[in-house]
Formats: C-alpha cells, sequence, structure tokens
C-alpha cells in the first residue's frame, strides 16, 4: 500500500504539470489559469448542491429508520470530489467532477465493494499447519460443535487447596 501511494504522490503532479504545460502551449497562459479557476469555481458549486442534497437524503433515511449506507457512501464520494477539485490541475479536477455526477457516483458504489473484497483476500494470510508437523496451533475448518469442547474438569495448572474442615460436632 505504501509504495502504491508514493508512486500516487509522484506521477499525479508530474502528469498534473504534463497537462497544464500542454494546455498552456495550446491555448496561452492566462486562458490556462482562467479554465482551472473555472473548473474550481464550477466544481465547488456542484460539490455544494450535491453535498447538500447527500446531507437531505441522509436525514430522510435516519428519519425513515433505514440504514443509511447509500447516502454515507454518497457524502464520502462527494467529500472525495472536493478534496480533488481543490488541487490544481485538469485531471484532478476531471476526476472529481465525475464523482460529483450521480450515475458515476451509482457506478462507483457498484466497484467498491467489488474492491474492498479483492484488497480484503490480498491482504489476508491464512497458514494452516499440516498434519504431524511442530506447530502446537490446530485449524479445524467448519462450525464449531459442542462435542469440541473440552470436558470440564479440575485445571491442571492450579494450586492445591486444603480441604475445609467440616462442621464440628
Amino acid at each position: 500500500m505504501v509504495p502504491a501511494l508514493a508512486i500516487l504522490f509522484i506521477l499525479v503532479p508530474l502528469a498534473e504539470l504534463a497537462v497544464i504545460i500542454a494546455v498552456g502551449k495550446t491555448v496561452g497562459v492566462l486562458a490556462t489559469l482562467l479554465l482551472l479557476l473555472a473548473f474550481s469555481l464550477f466544481g465547488a458549486w456542484l460539490a455544494k448542491r450535491e453535498g447538500l442534497a447527500a446531507w437531505r437524503r441522509f436525514q430522510l433515511a435516519l428519519a425513515e429508520g433505514r440504514v443509511p449506507t447509500r447516502e454515507v457512501a454518497d457524502g464520502a464520494m462527494i467529500l472525495l470530489a472536493g478534496a480533488l477539485l481543490f488541487t490544481p490541475g485538469f485531471l484532478t479536477d476531471l476526476v472529481g467532477l465525475v464523482l460529483l455526477v450521480p450515475p458515476s457516483r451509482a457506478l462507483a458504489r457498484g466497484w467498491a465493494p467489488a474492491l474492498a473484497r479483492r484488497r480484503a483476500f490480498r491482504r489476508a494470510r491464512i497458514t494452516v499447519a499440516e498434519p504431524g508437523s511442530d506447530s502446537s496451533t490446530k485449524v479445524v475448518w467448519g462450525r464449531p460443535e459442542l462435542d469440541d469442547r473440552p470436558a470440564p474438569g479440575p485445571d491442571p495448572g492450579a494450586r492445591p487447596t486444603r480441604p475445609t474442615p467440616g462442621p464440628r460436632s
């Protein structure tokens, strides 16, 4: 994960710089700066509008007694879009604007569980000891049964206790 983030933090600014320079050579420096400003202002307006709509849907879901999973996911994507729009550059602005459009958020909501599942499986490392190995851990797949539990009895590590005297007569 860390190497991927490091690469991302290096490559994205370089790509943004390359695109800004290319646009600047094509339309001029002033027009490029005005385009960046226009993207940011339009994105801020759209993020505010979509964020308030998501907040209203969130409150409505709570009032109806529903779990607001869709609304929370939309809010998170709108927040991410706002952060991307805050970053100067055409590529991040484009990704931010795409995330602000409701159909693209629905598409991202469909991809998110599959992405999370794939990452979880990639990170999970289960080691099962082979029978007869030196491992002291035994892994049994399946549902635990009551017969698998040890029978209650004296604890072998417990200290011996003195017998208590019985009632005197």
